[in-house]
């Protein structure tokens, strides 16, 4: 889901850093691993959006920008995202601290 074809009149979805860094608190806040819909629901009611009516785009901005920055080495390791389970999993996590230590 690297790329979304918008609806005429709508802008394009695009994951950014403001939604990746919202991504790490609210793993941080569910106790560092989470199924992503957890994930998005606890993004949404911080946004002040009903939890039972998140916006599509919100949804999939929120899965483009965790996917975005797990996929780049780098951004990956300063925001320690994880996929527990492997790529394709819905399970979002992150990289335990200790697992830096060497």
């Amino acid at each position: 889901m690297t790329t979304h074809t918008a609806e005429p009149g709508k802008r394009p979805v695009r994951g950014n850093q403001t939604l990746a860094k919202r991504v790490r608190e609210a793993l941080l806040a569910l106790g560092g691993e989470a199924h992503r819909a957890v994930v998005i629901e606890q993004i949404a009611k911080h946004m002040g959006h009903d939890a039972r009516q998140i916006p599509e785009d919100l949804q999939e901005a929120v899965i483009l920008s965790f996917e975005q920055n797990w996929r780049d080495e780098r951004r990956r390791a300063a925001y320690g995202f994880h996929l527990p389970f492997g790529e394709g999993s819905h399970r979002w996590g992150l990289v335990r601290e200790q697992t830096y230590a060497h």
